[in-house]
């Protein structure tokens, strides 16, 4: 089974605070203000149980720099096609809205997907959860909160970092 394809289930006592959405995006570069996004990934845990997965290449509108192609695995050529965050911002809000975004180095993310709203004159807000604050709440001991870090103590498996 593909590492992305494993079953995932959130404890119900999770699923009675409300839902989650798990997001992931890649980036042509780390400032939120000057960078664009290139990808976003999204699981939606459903107060039901029930789960959506939503990806999508994201055409940033400009050259994806070779140090963070390289990084990232995505192209310029990849994205070309791709359509620009305007195209898929409804269905993205939907996947988001009324959930907990959820995300390692969540400000890193949520700092994106709300750039690019306002690049499209929308407004996006949502509560937060990141993952390596809680990590370094749970865990004060540990000297890792990374990703690696993460899988590793929860033996989660192989995963890939990008993407």
């Amino acid at each position: 089974m593909h590492p992305s394809r494993q079953p995932l289930a959130l404890p119900s006592e999770l699923l009675a605070l409300g839902e989650f959405a798990f997001i992931d995006v890649e980036t042509t570069g780390g400032n939120p203000l000057a960078d664009r996004v290139t990808e976003i990934a999204v699981i939606r845990f459903h107060a039901d149980g029930r789960q959506t997965r939503w990806q999508s290449l994201i055409n940033p509108s400009v050259s994806i720099p070779p140090a963070i192609q390289t990084l990232t695995g995505i192209s310029n050529a990849m994205v070309r096609d791709a359509p620009e965050f305007f195209g898929v911002r409804e269905e993205l809000r939907a996947l988001l809205d009324g959930a907990v975004f959820v995300a390692h180095n969540a400000r890193f993310d949520y700092g994106f997907i709300k750039n690019e709203f306002r690049r499209v004159q929308e407004q996006f807000s949502a509560d937060l959860l990141c993952t390596v604050r809680l990590s370094r709440r749970l865990y004060p001991t540990e000297r890792g909160h990374g990703l690696d870090a993460l899988v590793s103590r929860h033996r989660l498996g192989h995963f890939e970092r990008h993407r």
